[in-house]
């Protein structure tokens, strides 16, 4: 609204009250006039999107009756457009086809030489598949690795001679996805992907003022086996002034660059920042769990890619296996808290499933469920995961094609729709929409980027009849809030629609 006149704002205003008034109380119907209650949920929705201040971006909606199995409404449902983190939809769709509910990453402990007198001559090799959920946020990995120290106890090995051995070779190692913006590479939503994943491949920096104004602020990191190189200066700014704190990370470099200011006086200051190699990270955090639990290791820990003489699997004798949570666990941390490392790693996963672990792979598997469900392959052009990049082009008509198909599929339907946010109450929509008949009813996926917001999920109407909708915005130009809230009142609309 900056820059516009005083007559212009009135107008936003009145016409922000017009569809809050539309959208909110619509009027009685005749319980007969089944196309008029329609017509006028379609109006409804238009008179939104056509506010002044939602002109200058791309709008797409499409709304589908699940069980009339007719459209409801749609507004460039055929565009393809920016989804953002509704990419997620499509990656569990394919994956929970593919791979089935029940499905679990298994890590496993080998050893790559006998084990005499309690010692293990040669390395111990981690062989990694992909699990994304072993982190040490809420100290499951420190119990888990006492477990692992334990287990290998038993097996007899209590000196490791040689090293900690990563072996990510189970997918390919390819870094961060291709049209990931630069400038977010070092964010904890940016991580690269690999076989072996630890603390969600992120660390945190703490930056903690000087006792006086002028000086640098103290910047540390844990856990150490992140092993950042971190860079630059942190001045302590007087007090009462703001915090400007801003890192980055150059494509490919292991150098994190921290500066800014932070006030005199002031709480540190606590940032998650991804690390460069997943892998290393892991073994290095093992290493140190494996010697606090008791064992000597002499060796260092390394990524297998780097290794001299690394170990070959076919020589590597069994000693400790680790099943992750099933997919339906891992589905619902990836959808509800919009989690972009399990979104990447579930496509290389389907990539494994095709031969090819790789995103590419991944992408084909997907091609190939979508083409099974007679999804028309020129409304999807997937290039990750996530939805991290901008590359990403779907319709939403695309999405609620998908939601319908994953609703008639009773082995699909209830788990599927569990993973997702409800709106009021959990996940990326706890905050919105509270005291609207959509709370608590409306399930669905959140996104957002720069210029891009979409929600697409299940809600039902007034009447009990189930719907799917898809909404994408591009191109909006205003702040993301204003474009979330016209998402949400196209939703609660949709809860409000009756056919009576």
């Amino acid at each position: 609204m900056r820059g516009r006149s005083t007559r212009a704002a009135c107008i936003v205003a009145a016409a922000a009250a017009a569809l809050f008034i539309a959208l909110s109380a619509p009027a009685a119907l005749s319980a007969a006039d089944t196309s008029q209650a329609v017509r006028r949920l379609q109006r409804d929705i238009t008179a939104a999107l056509s506010a002044p201040h939602l002109q200058a971006g791309t709008w797409g909606v499409a709304v589908r009756s699940l069980s009339k199995r007719e459209t409801v409404f749609d507004l460039n449902a055929t565009k393809l457009l920016v989804p953002s983190s509704n990419m997620k939809i499509v990656t569990l769709a394919a994956a929970a086809e593919r791979l089935g509910w029940d499905f679990t990453y298994e890590t496993r402990l080998e050893a790559a030489g006998p084990i005499a007198s309690g010692v293990l001559n040669g390395d111990l090799v981690v062989v990694g598949s992909g699990d994304p959920s072993i982190d040490d946020w809420d100290g499951i990995a420190t119990r888990l690795f006492q477990e692992w120290s334990d287990q290998l106890k038993a097996a007899g090995v209590r000196t490791i001679a040689g090293r900690i051995v990563g072996d990510d070779n189970t997918f390919a190692d390819e870094g961060v996805g291709s049209g990931w913006a630069w400038d977010d590479l070092d964010r904890s939503f940016a991580t690269s992907v690999g076989a072996l994943q630890f603390n969600e491949n992120t660390a945190q920096i703490t930056v903690t003022p000087a006792p006086q104004a002028g000086a640098a602020a103290t910047i540390t990191w844990a856990p150490p086996s992140a092993m950042l190189v971190v860079r630059g200066t942190v001045a302590t700014g007087p007090r009462g002034t703001f915090v400007t704190l801003a890192t980055q990370r150059l494509p490919g470099s292991q150098a994190l660059d921290v500066r800014g200011s932070v006030p005199l006086g002031t709480a540190p200051i606590v940032r998650n920042v991804s690390v460069l190699n997943p892998t290393a990270y892991f073994v290095n955090h093992l290493r140190a769990a494996l010697i606090a639990n008791g064992i000597e290791v002499r060796g260092a820990a390394v990524d297998i890619d780097d290794a001299a003489a690394p170990p070959l699997r076919q020589s590597l004798t069994p000693l400790v296996s680790h099943r992750s949570p099933p997919l339906s666990e891992l589905a619902t941390t990836m959808m509800r808290l919009s989690q972009n490392l399990y979104a990447e790693t579930l496509l290389k996963t389907l990539g494994n499933w095709v031969g090819l672990p790789t995103t590419q792979g991944g992408i084909a598997a997907v091609k190939n469920v979508m083409e099974n469900w007679n999804i028309p392959a020129d409304g999807l052009h997937q290039i990750d995961g996530s939805g991290l990049s901008h590359y990403n082009l779907v319709t939403p008509d695309t999405f609620v094609r998908i939601l319908s198909h994953v609703d008639a599929e009773p082995r699909l339907r209830d788990t599927f729709r569990a993973t997702l946010p409800v709106a009021g109450r959990a996940g990326t929509l706890e905050n919105r929409m509270r005291g609207t008949p959509a709370q608590g009813n409306a399930r669905a996926k959140t996104g957002s980027l720069t210029n891009a917001r979409s929600l697409s999920g299940y809600v039902t109407s007034a009447d009990g009849e189930p719907l799917a909708f898809s909404i994408i915005a591009n191109n909006y130009g205003i702040s993301a809030e204003t474009i979330d809230k016209a998402e949400d009142d196209i939703v609660v609309r949709l809860a409000r629609f009756t056919r009576k």
